[in-house]
């Protein structure tokens, strides 16, 4: 079945093979919060996990996979194995995709961006060397924004993006000022997009800076 606005879910899959679990990285970003809408849980025949959300909203979310941590995000362009499904593994055994678990509470969407970001974390990142003086007008850093060579956009976007929060402007205007000079460097809507909110879920965690620049906890955030 086809997953993300085809199939009206999105499914977080937990992978289980042999010395391996996803497991543990599910319970931890359980424990966060990330996973805790749930529509209905499957049992896939390795002894895995289907954790199937419902799909809702306009915004693409594209499949991806950590395999680091053996969980895998089945969105916009990817399907999963619905139950009573059965396959037969290597060792001969045949075994079913079996549902264990509808919902009692009130199931919703997955932040599959947030998700990935968590079992994942961004490589700390150093500032750019030219970042426009502290307090600088907006319109200043978007034409900074729009001046950046490939190879340097989307981290360019990310700076001007904090020390707009930072500075108190909301995601909108700053979305409409900086998106607009991020697509003039090259960078497509959805990059662009993802990267602005990302700079502001990462605002909102730390908390207003202490003082008028990027804090010291931002500073340490990649991409």
């Amino acid at each position: 079945m086809p997953t993300g606005a085809a199939g009206g879910v999105n499914v977080v899959d937990v992978d289980v093979h042999k010395t391996v679990s996803g497991y543990p990285a599910f319970e931890h970003a359980r424990r966060a919060g990330f996973v805790k809408g749930w529509a209905w849980l499957v049992r896939t025949p390795s002894g895995g996990l289907h954790a199937y959300f419902l799909h809702t909203g306009e915004r693409e979310q594209r499949s991806w996979q950590v395999p680091g941590k053996h969980i895998d995000f089945r969105g916009d362009g990817g399907y999963i194995i619905v139950p009573p499904s059965k396959v037969t593994g290597e060792d001969g055994v045949t075994r079913s995709y079996e549902q264990i678990a509808v919902a009692s509470h009130q199931p919703g969407a997955v932040d599959a961006n947030g998700l990935r970001g968590f079992l994942d974390p961004p490589r700390p990142m150093r500032p750019p060397t030219d970042l426009p003086a502290v307090g600088a007008r907006p319109d200043k850093l978007a034409a900074w924004v729009a001046s950046r060579p490939e190879g340097g956009r989307n981290g360019g976007l990310f700076w001007a993006a904090c020390r707009m929060a930072e500075e108190g402007h909301d995601l909108s205007t700053t979305t409409s000022l900086l998106g607009e000079a991020a697509y003039s460097a090259g960078l497509p809507e959805r990059e662009a997009m993802a990267t602005i909110r990302s700079a502001y879920r990462i605002e909102t965690r730390l908390g207003p800076a202490s003082q008028p620049r990027p804090t010291n906890a931002v500073e340490a955030v990649g991409l």
